[in-house]
Protein backbone atom coordinates (compact mmCIF):
# COMPACT_ATOMS: atom_id res chain seq x y z
CA UNK A 1 0.00 0.00 0.00
CA UNK A 2 1.07 3.38 -0.66
CA UNK A 3 2.09 5.98 1.90
CA UNK A 4 -0.06 8.53 -0.18
CA UNK A 5 -2.86 6.13 0.61
CA UNK A 6 -2.28 5.69 4.54
CA UNK A 7 -1.79 9.11 4.43
CA UNK A 8 -5.53 9.62 2.86
CA UNK A 9 -7.42 6.94 5.30
CA UNK A 10 -5.57 8.79 8.36
CA UNK A 11 -6.96 11.92 7.22
CA UNK A 12 -9.91 10.79 6.36
CA UNK A 13 -10.56 8.79 9.86
CA UNK A 14 -9.19 12.46 11.35
CA UNK A 15 -12.13 14.04 9.80
CA UNK A 16 -14.49 11.75 10.73
CA UNK A 17 -13.28 11.45 14.62
CA UNK A 18 -15.76 13.17 16.18
CA UNK A 19 -19.55 12.75 17.11
CA UNK A 20 -20.86 16.06 15.76
CA UNK A 21 -19.28 15.54 12.03
CA UNK A 22 -20.70 11.56 12.10
CA UNK A 23 -23.95 12.78 13.24
CA UNK A 24 -23.38 15.75 10.40
CA UNK A 25 -22.75 12.69 7.67
CA UNK A 26 -25.69 10.63 9.17
CA UNK A 27 -28.36 13.37 8.93
CA UNK A 28 -26.62 14.13 4.94
CA UNK A 29 -27.39 10.31 4.56
CA UNK A 30 -30.66 11.09 3.25
CA UNK A 31 -29.66 14.09 0.96
CA UNK A 32 -28.12 17.75 1.27
CA UNK A 33 -29.11 19.96 3.60
CA UNK A 34 -28.54 23.32 4.70
CA UNK A 35 -26.94 24.57 7.92
CA UNK A 36 -30.42 25.69 9.46
CA UNK A 37 -31.35 22.21 8.59
CA UNK A 38 -28.16 20.67 10.16
CA UNK A 39 -28.32 22.87 13.03
CA UNK A 40 -32.13 21.69 13.94
CA UNK A 41 -30.98 18.21 13.55
CA UNK A 42 -27.90 18.50 15.78
CA UNK A 43 -29.59 20.93 18.16
CA UNK A 44 -26.83 22.99 18.51
CA UNK A 45 -25.52 26.69 17.82
CA UNK A 46 -24.39 27.12 13.91
CA UNK A 47 -21.34 28.74 14.83
CA UNK A 48 -20.69 25.16 16.01
CA UNK A 49 -21.99 23.34 13.14
CA UNK A 50 -20.12 26.00 10.85
CA UNK A 51 -17.07 25.03 12.76
CA UNK A 52 -17.54 21.06 11.95
CA UNK A 53 -18.44 21.52 8.46
CA UNK A 54 -15.76 23.44 7.86
CA UNK A 55 -13.44 20.95 8.90
CA UNK A 56 -15.26 18.11 6.78
CA UNK A 57 -14.95 20.81 3.59
CA UNK A 58 -10.98 21.02 4.31
CA UNK A 59 -10.93 17.29 4.56
CA UNK A 60 -13.13 16.93 1.09
CA UNK A 61 -15.68 14.88 2.76
CA UNK A 62 -18.44 17.28 2.28
CA UNK A 63 -19.00 20.18 -0.56
CA UNK A 64 -21.49 23.04 -0.14
CA UNK A 65 -23.75 24.57 -3.01
CA UNK A 66 -24.85 28.08 -2.62
CA UNK A 67 -28.44 28.80 -3.72
CA UNK A 68 -29.72 32.03 -2.93
CA UNK A 69 -28.78 32.95 0.41
CA UNK A 70 -28.44 29.22 1.53
CA UNK A 71 -25.53 26.68 1.57
CA UNK A 72 -26.73 23.10 0.80
CA UNK A 73 -24.16 20.89 1.73
CA UNK A 74 -24.00 16.80 1.01
CA UNK A 75 -21.43 14.27 0.98
CA UNK A 76 -18.51 14.23 -1.39
CA UNK A 77 -18.20 10.60 -2.19
CA UNK A 78 -21.37 8.41 -0.92
CA UNK A 79 -19.44 5.69 -0.09
CA UNK A 80 -19.09 7.34 3.34
CA UNK A 81 -21.74 6.50 4.37
CA UNK A 82 -21.10 2.70 3.82
CA UNK A 83 -18.04 3.16 5.45
CA UNK A 84 -20.27 4.67 8.51
CA UNK A 85 -22.97 1.49 8.15
CA UNK A 86 -19.61 -0.76 8.89
CA UNK A 87 -18.59 1.13 11.94
CA UNK A 88 -22.69 0.33 12.93
CA UNK A 89 -22.11 -2.95 12.42
CA UNK A 90 -18.64 -3.36 14.40
CA UNK A 91 -20.50 -1.43 17.33
CA UNK A 92 -23.16 -3.97 17.01
CA UNK A 93 -21.56 -7.01 17.13
CA UNK A 94 -19.20 -5.62 20.00
CA UNK A 95 -22.94 -5.26 21.67
CA UNK A 96 -23.67 -8.84 20.83
CA UNK A 97 -20.47 -10.19 22.34
CA UNK A 98 -20.63 -8.35 25.33
CA UNK A 99 -24.22 -9.72 26.17
CA UNK A 100 -22.68 -12.96 24.86
CA UNK A 101 -20.30 -12.76 28.09
CA UNK A 102 -22.21 -11.46 30.44
CA UNK A 103 -25.21 -14.23 29.68
CA UNK A 104 -22.23 -16.61 30.21
CA UNK A 105 -21.16 -15.04 33.54
CA UNK A 106 -17.84 -13.79 31.80
CA UNK A 107 -18.03 -10.06 33.13
CA UNK A 108 -18.83 -11.60 36.58
CA UNK A 109 -16.33 -12.10 38.61
CA UNK A 110 -16.41 -13.98 41.84
CA UNK A 111 -14.73 -12.29 44.83
CA UNK A 112 -11.48 -13.95 46.21
CA UNK A 113 -12.61 -17.10 48.37
CA UNK A 114 -16.46 -16.25 48.34
CA UNK A 115 -18.75 -18.25 45.96
CA UNK A 116 -20.72 -15.73 43.55
CA UNK A 117 -24.20 -16.81 45.41
CA UNK A 118 -22.99 -15.55 48.21
CA UNK A 119 -21.69 -12.25 46.79
CA UNK A 120 -25.01 -11.51 45.57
Amino acid sequence: MSQSLRIFKSELFKALAHPTRIHILELLHDGEKTVSELQAGLGIESSSVSQQLALLRAKHVVVGRKEGTSVFYRAVDESVFQLLDVARQMFNNHLIDLQAMASDGALVEEPAGVPLAAAR
